[in-house]
This record gives C-alpha cells, structure tokens and sequence, in this order.
C-alpha cells in the first residue's frame, strides 16, 4: 500500500498490530463517554459514513462502502441499478447514513466546496441529485485519486477480522471494482477528516448479496407502516412495532432490516420456519431461551465490540474515560458468562438453525476471554447504572493484590469515603437532624426529608436546594473531603484502566469469537420474537393463496372478533387482479407477505406464498411538497418506478391511480399501466374504482375482478371474486346515508342498473369475450395440473378424482364458448 494508506505500526513490545490512533475511534474530539453504550434502544438514529460511487457505463454500477460508526462493521454493496437509483437509495435507508461520501467530479462547481485542483463539472450527477433529495444528510466530496481499487482490496485485507468468514469475504470482494474504490475512500476519509485509524484485523467487514432479499422501496415501508405508524410517531403500532419482542439491541437492529428488505432463498426460509416452529411448540425452550435472552437484556455486543476496539488504541489519562472503560469490561464479563446459558437453553433442539448457532456461541475462544476477564477482575463487582454503587463497582472492579499501587489508592479512597459518613454522622449528632448522604457527579452532598426539618437549616451550609420532598446541601468541609475523595477516586480509576487495556489487547486477539458471538445472539433473539406471532406456518410455492387471512397490525389494536378476515389467491392463471373495493387489503396482502419472507408465522387459517424480488407499490395519494409534485404528478412518477423495476417475480400493489386527474383520462392511464403490468406477469393487484377496465382489459388471460361485500357505514369488507352485487354503487349507497330524497335516489338507481345490464349484455354477446374466457380457462387448468404435480400429497385415487373435476371443468367452458 502507499504511504497515504499505511495506518499500521507494530507495538514495540508485542507481536500484535496495533493502530497509531492519536485519540479514541469517534468522530468527536473527544472520547465519548457521557455513559456507556451499551443499552438497546428502540431508535435508529443514523449511524453509518456511506461512500457511494457510480460507473460510467450504461450498466449504471453502483459501489457501496458503509461504516456503522457505533458497531464498527462495514458492509461492501455493488448492484446494477435503475436510471431512478431506487435500489441503491432502499439500500442506503436500511443503513440510515448520517454522512454520505461521493467523488468531488460528481458535484457541480456551485455544489462542491473542497477546495482542490482538477476540472469539476458544470453539474452535479443524477445519482448525487438523487441522494441530496432523498437524504438530509451532509454529502460530503472526495477526492477523486483516494477511490482507489487495489487501495480498497488493501484495506479490507489488513482490516477484516481473521475468523472463518474472511477468505469468503476477499474473494466476494475481489472482482468488485467499484465496492472496493468505495471502501478506499471510505477509510481514507475516515482517517484524514475523523481522525481514526483501526487496528489490524479488528473491523467485521462482509460483502452482502443484494440478490437474495425483497427489494422494499421506501415509499412501501412508510405506506404500509413498517418501521413506524404515519399517524403517531410515536407509536408502535406498525409491523416492526408488533413483532418486536427482542432483549437485545442486536436483536432489534436485524429485525428492523429483516422487516425493510425480507430474504428470498427458500431453504434459509425454511430454517427460520423452522426454528419459530419448535419456540412455539416446546413451551420449555421457549421458555429457557427467554430466561438466557433476559440475562443479556439491553446489552448491545456489537457496539461494546467496537468501544473495545476504539479503547485498545491508547491508554486513557483522565478518570472520566477511564470509568468507561472499566464498565465496558464488566459488561462484556456479563455478555460471556451468559452466553453459555443460552447455549444450554438450545441444547438437544432438533432444527439445524439452532444446533449451528449452539455452535457458534460455544466457541472455545468465547470461554478464553471468560477465563482472562475471570483472572483480573473481582467477582463482586457488578455493572451498576449509577449512584456510589456504580462507583464503587468500578473501584473495585480489578482482584486485588493485582496492582501494588492500585491497591494503595483504593485503600486512600475508600478512607477518604469513611471521613466524609464520619462527618456525616458528626453533624447529624450535633445539630440533632436525620443527615443522610446523596452521591452525585460532583461528590457527595447532605440530604434531609422535609418533614424533618422545622423551621431553616443551621448555619454553615451551602448551596441548598430542594429536590423530591428533601433538602440537598453542602458546607465547606464537606468539600474538602469531597475534593480529596475525588483525586483518589481519578487515581484509581486511571490505574485501573491501564490494567483493562492490557486485557483488552488480549481479548482483541480473539475478536472475530465476539463478533460471532453477536451474530447468533441477533438471529436467536429475532427468532424467538417472531414465536410470539404463533398463529399458521407459511408455506413457499408459486402461488399466493391465504385463507382467512388478517391484517397483522390492525389485528392488535382492534376488538377481538371486529376484523374481517380475507381470502387471497393469485397465480400465475390470475396474477393481475382488479379490486374493488378495499384499500386496506392490499395492505394485508403486503404486510402477510413481507411477515412470511422474514421467516415469521401468519394471521390465517391457511397461507401459501411465493418469493418475490421486490415488494412495489403506488398507495398514498398526497402531494408531495418538498419534490415539488402534485398528487397525479407523484402518482406517475410512482408508477414510472415501478415499470422500470418489476419484474416476473415481483408483487405489485397499486391502489386508485388515475385518481388525481379526470375520469377519462384516468380511466386510459389506469389501463395503459395495467396492460404494461400484465405484459410483464408480475403478481398485481390492482385498487380501481374504474369499472371500465374490467371490461378493456378482458382480453387479458390472467386477469381477475374481486370486490369488496357487504357495504355499510361499519367499513367491514369481505374480498370475493367476480364482479360486485349491484355493482356496489357506492356514490349511491354514501347519498342514501346521506338523506337524499327518495325519488331521486330511486330514479339514480334505475338508471344505473339499466346502463350496468347494456354493458353487460355487449360484453357477454362479444366474440372477443369469449376467446378471452377460453384462454383464461386452459391458463388455469394448466396452473392447476402443475400445482398438482408440484405440491400435491393426496392418495392416487384422490388425486385422479381431483384431475377429473379440471376436466369437467374446462369441458365445460370450451362447450359454453364456442
């Protein structure tokens, strides 16, 4: 590597690498050690430098490089990409950056404010356009020399943790030119504008496959609700919201990702399946993993792992720090003296999934790094949140007899600490008063219930204030004493982390056992979550058919009883289907389906999927204020994103397009889109209000019409096939309950129904109609016979009777239409 990249340096007194940072890994200026970070949190504030660059070709490649900035992993992306980038912007919200890095020629000359030689664009790139509209974040240039291929593949080499993932990793990551120029410059800036450098082998760096997940674009997640509710922020009724259960934050991070963009590879599916099978019939596992998962509760791994990692740099000489450090050792006791409780939790499971993650998390390593963190520090010691118990657990922390010096401030501290309970008891004897002490940041203060105290303090005390029903103050001594307390309590404090880093060097040794580590604890907390849905296991075919199914979200909030449940069925004989009717059910078919693909059970009797490749949909009709478009302008350009994007294997949902202009001209762009999605054969359901399509589009073989029953001012819809009773006339229907006289209601009616039979009987007495039906009778009757062959486990006998219905059944059609 040249020099610019050369972070490295041997320790002169160790065989083992480590970094030349001149201060902590963070963007600060300063170690952040406000607290330590190790509690789950259910927000997801961004976290992640993401470097992104684009070729030049027609291919439109796109190289991704994202540093998580508070677990220290780094994920490697390459795609090929739409001219609307829509891939590379979902893969970005699932890493909700908080700086984006581009080359300095991709921003115009009135964009771009690094100051540095070279001709620069009169303007900025589409993809930078894209990602400044998307994102209100900083997009920050880079230069162009430091995105650097062979500088990128030098970087992930020196960097990736050495474990049994790694070859992996360089050869995924070996012919991907434009990941690798990305990471160059990711850690290049890294280094030269956040002042951090990394230890060698210490950062968990992979390469994700963008092939084996859903595609979920992030119009889809916020209309279907995902991730958060679009009424109440706050709220967490949403799909993530109810399926969250988790202990850890691993946990809840991988949930998130799951819900935002679903895994596609069957066989992973079905491990997952799996595993949520047996949580929910062995109610002992279930509860046993509960009880080890609890044990682990709000511990983040992963960014105790990385304050490891940032902390092994250099020793700290300030208390504050220091006492970071300490805690953060005590968490990681806490992590690995568990972990085996979980493992014996899965012992003797009988799914795979499980019976490997065991195995991850008995690594020997694991019990090395138990054993050196069970040789220097106390078993007394626990990791307190606060008060003089979070103090003294640090104090104590490291085994005495383990530092001479050590053990000299610690007896000064804690003498220190007996003269200020001695001053305590004197005043409280002399002024005949109930004292008592509170330890804050600053020291200790004197506390009295007010009840206690009938008229004013005695003279002599300071700084009074009063706080939750009692007085809090000071005086002069107690101070001094304080002062004193506090230079023993730094002392010991500093001493002690010094012994800390030398075990954290050790433990960096074995790093890539903790990483693993973390890994498994994600997937078994996310997987037991998902055992709480308890209901009907998936099964994965090329059909869509769901019997009774019910919204998973609305199901938790509404009265037992009040949900009306929903058939679903699409095949490839069917896959374009005209609703209408009910907004609400294309949700459902597209939180079920998104459930399902995470490896998660359903709300329904009965559920068949297919995998998709992308999850695409136009459901929200506002205007869209800060890109400038109106409500048709959105719908089009929604609709434009999907056409360029779908696929056979895709499932579309679109609800009311056309609306936000006149009928007809609605009505012709409704069918215009519709047609171009049938072409395509992807699996489309298709909200309209537009009754006219059903007829201009009945040529097409694989198109079905359901509708909504049962119409009434409760909203409660059941979808059924066919065309709807009376053609549920819902102008009508709203004007009756709105009190319109009768006779107008009456002549309205007839009117309609006398228009409705014209229409009908044209189109039944229409030749076109009938080579239409025929076509889509011999389309079914050949998804039925591969259904058959496919998926059938009925008898011999049975399955000939169940042939010969097809038989009859298409017998039929072809004696009725020609």
């Amino acid at each position: 590597m040249s020099a610019p990249y050369t972070t490295f340096s041997a320790h002169p007194s160790s065989s083992r690498p480590v970094t030349s940072m001149s201060r902590g890994w963070t963007a600060q200026s300063r170690p952040t050690t406000a607290r330590p970070q190790t509690a789950a949190s259910s927000k997801h504030d961004p976290s992640y430098v993401v470097a992104v660059l684009e070729g030049r070709g027609v291919a439109r490649e796109v190289g991704l490089a994202a540093l998580d900035k508070d677990t220290g992993r780094v994920l490697l992306i390459q795609l090929a990409d739409s001219p609307t980038y829509i891939k590379t912007l979902h893969q970005l919200h699932l890493r909700s950056p908080s700086l984006i890095l581009v080359p300095d020629t991709f921003l115009s000359v009135s964009d771009i404010s690094l100051a540095s030689g070279g001709k620069k664009p009169s303007t900025t790139s589409v993809l930078v356009q894209c990602l400044m509209e998307e994102f209100d974040v900083p997009v920050e240039p880079v230069l162009r020399k430091y995105w650097n291929e062979s500088a990128g593949l030098d970087f992930v080499d020196q960097l990736t943790v050495d474990d049994e993932e790694r070859a992996a990793t360089l050869v995924a990551v070996s012919t991907k030119y434009y990941a690798l120029s990305a990471a160059s410059a990711l850690f290049k800036h890294a280094e030269a504008k956040l002042n951090i450098r990394f230890a060698a082998t210490s950062l968990m760096i992979r390469y994700v496959q963008v092939e084996g997940t859903m595609m979920i674009d992030p119009e889809t997640a916020r209309n279907l609700e995902l991730i958060g509710n679009i009424s109440h922020k706050r709220s967490s009724h949403s799909l993530f919201g109810m399926l969250n259960h988790t202990f850890t934050a691993m946990g809840a991070r991988l949930l998130r990702v799951n819900v935002l963009s679903p895994i596609s590879v069957q066989s992973s599916l079905e491990a997952r399946l799996d595993v949520v099978e047996e949580l929910v019939q062995n109610e002992d596992r279930f509860n046993e993993v509960k009880n080890a998962l609890k044990m682990l509760n709000k511990l983040d791994l992963d960014k105790l792992i990385s304050s490891l990692v940032a902390s092994e740099a250099r020793v700290m000489s300030t208390a504050k720090p220091a006492a970071a450090r300490v805690t953060q050792m005590l968490n990681l006791r806490n992590v690995v003296k568990n972990i085996p409780l979980l493992a014996k939790a899965m012992e003797g499971s009988r799914s795979q999934l499980l019976r490997v993650i065991v195995d991850m998390i008995s690594d020997t390593r694991l019990a090395k790094i138990a054993e050196l963190i069970a040789s220097s520090l106390n078993d007394q010691a626990i990791s307190a949140k606060g008060g003089l118990e979070a103090v003294n657990s640090r104090v104590y922390a490291v085994k005495a007899n383990y530092n001479r010096l050590l053990d000299v401030a610690r007896e000064t501290y804690k003498e220190n600490v007996g003269d200020i309970f001695t001053l305590n008891r004197e005043l409280s004897e002399q002024h005949n008063l109930p004292f008592t002490l509170v330890y804050q940041d600053s020291g200790f203060v004197f506390a009295l219930k007010k009840a206690d105290l009938e008229g004013e303090l005695p003279r002599g005390f300071l700084s009074v204030v009063q706080h939750k029903g009692r007085w809090l103050f000071s005086s002069l001594e107690l101070k001094k004493r304080n002062a004193r307390m506090k230079d023993a309590l730094d002392e010991t404090l500093i001493l002690s982390e010094r012994i800390i880093q030398e075990l954290t060097a050790e433990i960096i040794l074995d790093i890539g056992a903790l990483y693993k580590a973390s890994e498994a604890i994600a997937i078994v907390d996310m997987l037991w979550s998902f055992a709480h849905a308890s209901i009907l296991r998936p099964e994965f075919t090329g059909t869509l058919a769901i019997k009774a199914g019910r919204h998973p979200v609305l199901e938790g909030v509404t009265a037992a009883g009040t949900l009306v449940p929903n058939d679903v069925y699409c095949c490839e004989a069917s896959s374009f289907q005209i609703i209408q009717g009910k907004s609400t059910y294309l949700r459902q078919v597209g939180l079920l389906t998104i459930m399902a693909m995470c490896g998660c059970f359903v709300p329904a009797e009965y559920g068949s999927f297919r995998l998709h490749d992308a999850l695409l949909t136009r459901l929200s009709n506002d205007d869209d204020v800060e890109k400038n478009l109106s409500t048709f302008a959105n719908e089009m350009a929604s609709c434009a994103m999907i056409l360029g994007i779908a696929t056979a294997d895709s499932l579309v949902l679109i609800d009311e397009v056309g609306r936000g202009t006149s009928p007809i001209e609605g009505a012709g762009i409704a069918h215009a889109i519709a047609e171009e999605l049938i072409r395509i054969k992807a699996y489309v359901f298709f909200a309209t209000h537009f009754h006219e399509l059903a007829i201009t589009l009945s040529r097409q073989p694989s198109k079905t019409r359901r509708s909504a029953s049962n119409f009434g001012m409760t909203f409660q819809y059941k979808i059924v096939d066919g065309a709807p009773d009376d053609m549920n006339h819902y102008g009508l229907e709203l004007a009756r309950l709105a009190d319109l006289p009768e006779d107008v209601l009456v002549e309205a009616k007839r009117v309609s129904e006398h228009l409705t039979d014209m229409e009908e009987r044209e189109q039944r007495e229409s030749h076109t109609n009938m080579v239409a039906i025929r076509r889509k009778a011999l389309l079914r009757l050949r998804t039925q016979l591969t259904q058959a062959l496919d998926h059938s486990t009925l008898p011999d006998a049975e399955l000939a009777d169940y042939i010969a219905r097809f038989q009859r059944d298409i017998t039929q059609v072809l004696h009725d239409t020609l």
